[in-house]
């Protein structure tokens, strides 16, 4: 078995080795806001993207277990090797991060900002309910994948106005939509043709392949 097998784990996974392991220490390592938002019990929130992470997670204990989570397992990823790199003894990674656990029906201990339940499902029927061609672009503004697709998708907006219609859909603003709509990693691309999807995409993808699909 290998090392990402025995440390990447399905959020049940996650959850039971969280109760079984003896010292087990949650870390939450999205903004501030995010974890406002919603987490998981007992967790404490170390910001990934903060200038202060090295100097927070180097006060805690190197050999007790960790258990380290983000939105959709990016972030998670990059802290959790950092960490091992540091001399971490035991550090697990939630696979899909809060996206796969909400969309699972996981329980989470809602913070103390306002509940962002962004766009509706009738807003987004609304927007896919069109004569053109609709992409629907699932993103985070943290995602690097999201980031490189992002100038392919403002070209294509601009080269084929006439028969395609862009949607960039932040999930960070719009958890529920995401959860109804099964988003539960990024980017995820939807197309819509005659207002069914006609293909779905999870993963980075080169402009030829999104304009194959728009064709």
């Amino acid at each position: 078995m290998s090392q990402s097998e025995k440390t990447v784990l399905k959020p049940a996974a996650f959850q039971e080795k969280i109760t079984a392991t003896e010292n087990a220490t949650i870390v939450d390592v999205r903004t501030t806001e995010e974890f406002a938002g919603g987490h998981l019990e007992n967790a404490t929130n170390i910001d990934w993207t903060s200038d202060g992470f090295d100097a927070k997670i180097s006060k805690l204990d190197k050999s007790n277990p960790y258990f380290v989570y983000c939105l959709s397992g990016g972030r998670s990823a990059a802290a959790a090797e950092h960490m091992r790199e540091l001399g971490f003894k035991e550090v697990y990674e939630m696979d899909g991060g809060m996206m796969k656990w909400r969309s699972d029906g996981l329980p989470e201990v809602m913070g103390t900002a306002t509940p962002k339940n962004g766009m509706t499902t009738r807003d987004y029927q609304e927007l896919i309910n069109d004569d053109k061609i609709v992409l629907v672009d699932f993103y985070a503004e943290w995602c690097g994948p999201c980031k490189k697709m992002k100038p392919s998708l403002e070209e294509i907006s601009k080269e084929m106005q006439a028969t395609v219609k862009i949607v960039r859909i932040d999930v960070d603003q719009n958890p529920e939509l995401a959860k109804e709509l099964e988003i539960d990693a990024l980017p995820t691309i939807l197309i819509y043709k005659n207002k069914e999807i006609s293909w779905r995409n999870v993963g980075y993808a080169e402009k030829v392949t999104l304009v194959e699909h728009l064709k």
